[in-house]
């Protein structure tokens, strides 16, 4: 998120001399992207990050697409996913991209070792479950409805609480830089007064909780589409301080505030995150159009350049019939798609909505995984035209 942050021990200036209390120096680390140019933050480290005891390639961790299905609306239904596993090893691939990657995970294991993606930035969306992210930069605590933000090679660990219950993520893995719109930020980077969200709603780390340990530390990788493991020899969250514009953070999808208008308002009002080739929008509990003549269901639309995908985070969604909590639709680019039979006459006069959902459009055409396949309900591209003749062919006793 670009503003400025700072916590811990630091020098008064940048690149000069700061020792420990053994008189040692502190090692310093430039982390951010775009080379010298784009945001970063210097971190300030007991032990150099270099020390690596040893490095070995896991195995590859590339994606194989569906290549035998025509082209149609999909349905897929994550709650026949097995629970289980990883948060960060066992994830289910579901749709990607060369920009994009959405991913989905239930896991019961508490990782042994740190993860650091350094191919992408990560959006995790946590749809269940409560706990708290070790990172280098500090603890981040995390609960239901968060989007948890970590910029690529940041390391850190998901620390599950068994006390939270049941943990669902929906990963969304982004090539390039995740940040907030640009039509929210003015030229000095300051979210408006007309964005739906302020810096007041961001989370960041509030103290760091430097670590001065030795052993063998494992730092699971992933870098060039394969996995691989370094073994550190310290504990890797060992900053005692930092400061700048790249760190990690959260934002909680209820405290997005709806824009809403007199007729139907288009997706972008629900623009939450902006990325390199997509952009991913909050879908939250609002008031409906307030024109007596409004009709509050989406019109049918053809998006020409873009993939629409949606995660449905409750089981109610204005326009749609036949989903779960945990649904997750894919309307590919070129299909004309909107509501369901009876859903827009529906809509007609009502004055909320409690839906609750997370929308990822990518502008290049998405690919569906083979790992998806098994939790597909294949009867969805007809439901427009089932749905209809159920309705003016109601079945007799």
């Amino acid at each position: 998120m670009p503003f400025y942050h700072r916590l811990g021990a630091l020098p008064r200036k940048r690149h000069t001399v700061f020792r420990r209390p053994d008189g040692g120096l502190y090692a310093e680390e430039l982390m951010g992207h775009e080379g010298f140019v784009g945001t970063s933050a210097l971190l300030y480290h007991i032990h150099p990050p270099t020390t690596v005891l040893s490095a070995c390639l896991l195995g590859k961790a590339a994606w194989e697409a569906d290549e035998a299905t025509s082209l149609r609306h999909r349905h897929f239904r994550t709650a026949r996913l097995a629970p289980g596993g990883s948060p960060t090893l066992g994830r289910t691939p579901l749709l990607f991209n060369q920009d994009i990657a959405m991913l989905y995970v239930e896991p019961d294991v508490q990782d042994a070792h740190f993860y650091r993606n350094s191919q992408a930035d990560e959006v995790v969306y946590v749809a269940e479950g409560t706990g708290v992210l070790e990172t280098v930069f500090g603890p981040l605590p995390y609960r239901a409805g968060d989007y948890v933000v970590i910029h690529r090679n940041i390391t850190h660990r998901w620390r599950l609480d068994p006390a939270g219950g049941r943990t669902k993520l929906l990963v969304f893995e982004s090539a390039g830089h995740v940040r907030s719109p640009k039509r929210y930020r003015n030229e000095f980077g300051q979210l408006l007064e007309g964005a739906p969200y302020c810096e007041r709603d961001i989370r960041r780390p509030e103290a760091v909780e430097p670590r001065d340990e030795r052993g063998e530390f494992p730092v699971i990788v992933k870098q060039h589409g394969a996995w691989h493991e370094l073994v550190l020899d310290h504990h890797p969250c060992d900053v005692v301080g930092w400061d700048g514009y790249f760190y990690p953070w959260i934002f909680n999808i209820h405290d997005f505030e709806p824009i809403v208008g007199r007729i139907h308002q288009p997706p972008p009002v629900h623009q939450t995150f902006q990325g390199d080739g997509f952009v991913i929008c909050s879908f939250c509990p609002r008031p409906y159009d307030f024109d007596p003549h409004a009709v509050p269901a989406p019109y049918n639309h053809s998006n020409v350049d873009s993939d629409e995908v949606l995660f449905y985070a409750s089981s109610e969604f204005m326009s749609r019939k036949g989903i779960e909590y945990g649904s997750i639709t894919h309307h590919p680019d070129g299909l004309p798609h909107g509501p369901h039979p009876g859903r827009a006459e529906a809509s007609i006069g009502a004055t909320h909505t409690n839906e609750l959902a997370v929308m990822m459009d990518s502008f290049r055409p998405l690919q569906v995984a083979k790992a998806a396949l098994p939790i597909e309900d294949e009867a969805y591209h007809r439901s427009w035209i089932d749905a209809q003749h159920a309705a003016f062919n109601p079945p007799t006793s």
